[in-house]
């Protein structure tokens, strides 16, 4: 069976004490609790202090990064290495997250699309970044997902296979199986709406099948595949107990220790 993982994506939120508050806040609510994976996603600014926090209490919690650069190093002002993330103890990458793809489903006022394409991340360069991240020795945690016109058009299917073959390009069947997807619906993101646990299990449930189609049955069966959308304590176990979901990429609820912890265990 495959053991479920559950990571929280902060995102540009919590100082550097904040962030250590919470993570030893998480480390007692989550002291002696076995029955699945755990996963901090701090801002870069807070990976160095959770980091220590995490080893000098002696927690099982991993921690990981939000995003990663396609080179070792050089003239890239504001990126960020893979060799500097796992000088920090980063063993997991999230990568193509929809807010890094530039892929909204309602872009605010001052952000156009001309800026989100600057930093927006293609399918092509979530494969590089793939790469260089299971080059460096971390686990990525690989985004997909539709927006809200995609779905409304029936295009769900199309689009979320195509970035997940896209991904996974160039990437040998037994590695395959060890990565993590994140099936993230663009219009769950930060909305209150959430997929409804069938249509989440359905659309990891294709996921998988894409995998067995490009590195056999035996990747299929090994990786894990979250979802990610407004996961909250009160949905956390319906969509955890589907068949296909092997975790979950949590948002806004992975700020505050109650809530994170109660997804957590919801996915035992």
């Amino acid at each position: 069976m495959r053991r479920p993982l559950v990571a929280g994506n902060w995102k540009m939120n919590k100082t550097t004490g904040d962030a250590v508050a919470l993570t030893s806040g998480l480390i007692t609510e989550l002291a002696g609790f076995t029955g699945a994976d755990a996963l901090l996603c701090p801002p870069f600014t807070a990976l160095a202090a959770v980091g220590e926090t995490l080893r000098s209490q002696g927690s099982a919690i991993a921690l990981g990064a939000q995003d990663l650069f396609i080179q070792d190093s050089g003239a890239f002002t504001g990126m960020v290495a893979p060799g500097m993330l796992t000088d920090l103890g980063c063993t997991y990458v999230i990568v193509g997250h929809s807010e890094r793809r530039g892929r909204f489903g309602t872009i605010e006022d001052w952000m156009t699309p001309e800026v989100l394409a600057l930093f927006g991340d293609s399918d092509a360069t979530v494969n590089a970044k793939a790469k260089k991240a299971l080059a460096a020795g971390m686990t990525p945690i690989i985004c997909f997902g539709e927006t809200i016109g995609e779905r409304k058009a029936g295009q769900t299917d199309t689009v979320c296979e195509a970035q997940v073959r896209a991904a996974l390009a160039g990437i040998d069947n037994a590695t395959i199986g060890q990565l993590v997807l994140a099936y993230e619906p663009v219009w769950a993101i930060g909305t209150g709406e959430t997929c409804d646990a069938p249509e989440a299990n359905r659309v990891c449930g294709l996921a998988r099948s894409v995998v067995a189609s490009v590195a056999g049955q035996a990747a299929a069966d090994g990786i894990r595949i979250q979802y990610g959308g407004s996961v909250k304590p009160d949905n956390a176990a319906e969509l955890l107990g589907q068949e296909h979901i092997d975790g979950a990429l949590v948002g806004g609820a992975s700020l505050k220790v109650d809530s994170f912890a109660a997804i957590v265990r919801a996915a035992r």
